[in-house]
């Protein structure tokens, strides 16, 4: 589908998923309204400016906040509140915006997972799942609990003032960098190249630009709806160590 004519918004331009989505969209013709976070102020809520002059034309809003790494001594203020506020802030924009024909929220599987339930082989996860805020919450997991709330606010001011919405819900982002700083979800792989142990998990990757085209898909294809899950493959530490190897030998990671 071609973008010629259209005027798509996306917030946090300059981050990782957003950046690519960015490129994704200029070469497919849209014009590009973005906003950039400001480096004085990361928790800052207020995501706005690319809605000025564009208001009449404007077709699209991608929403996305909580730009703290997941793996950081943070506290619940500073991931929870900026979450719902700069969620609601936006919607609340595009309510008034009579252009825009849908908004696409990038959510999280941090949002879908966390149940505080054994994941075994018998259990399905899909996309009826929401985390559960009270295990989040006594576990300390602010920035699932910071997804769980902003997507479950976001769903429910949509509903009330008729907004088409579509929520994407990827797992552990990976690939290619268009920014200078390195991301919170490819940190964990540098870690364990250079030893620094994390929680042993199964992660559930994806790639950055899978994930910049599924917000395409998800505006362009009428049928769109609900939430969808991204995940490509599930790998351990030892999956990791195991691909590292075979890219680069030099490397040497640990094999335990």
């Amino acid at each position: 589908m071609s973008g010629e004519g259209k005027v798509v918004c996306v917030t946090g331009a300059s981050g990782y998923i957003a950046s690519w989505l960015v490129k994704q969209l200029l070469q497919l013709g849209y014009t590009v309204k973005a906003t950039v976070r400001d480096p004085n102020d990361p928790k800052k809520t207020e995501h706005l400016l690319a809605l000025d002059g564009a208001k009449e034309r404007l077709e699209i809003f991608k929403a996305s906040f909580l730009p703290v790494p997941l793996f950081s001594n943070v506290s619940q203020a500073d991931l929870v509140d900026p979450a719902l506020k700069g969620t609601l802030n936006v919607l609340r924009s595009c309510a008034k915006v009579p252009s825009i024909r849908r908004v696409i929220l990038t959510s999280s599987i941090g949002a879908v997972l966390f149940k505080g339930k054994p994941l075994t082989p018998d259990v399905t996860v899909d996309e009826t799942w929401f985390s559960d805020p009270e295990f989040c919450e006594k576990s300390k997991f602010w920035y699932m609990l910071g997804k769980t709330l902003a997507e479950e606010a976001a769903w429910k001011f949509s509903e009330e003032n008729r907004i088409n919405m579509v929520a994407i819900n990827p797992g552990m982002v990976i690939g290619p960098l268009l920014q200078p700083t390195l991301n919170a979800s490819v940190k964990p792989v540098l870690n364990l190249v250079e030893g620094v142990m994390i929680p042993c998990w199964t992660y559930r990757w994806v790639d950055v630009r899978d994930v910049a085209k599924a917000h395409i898909q998800a505006f362009e294809n009428p049928t769109a709806c609900g939430r969808y899950c991204l995940v490509e493959r599930l790998t351990n530490h030892f999956g990791i160590f195991k691909i590292l190897r075979s890219l680069y030998p030099d490397l040497n990671p640990p094999e335990e």
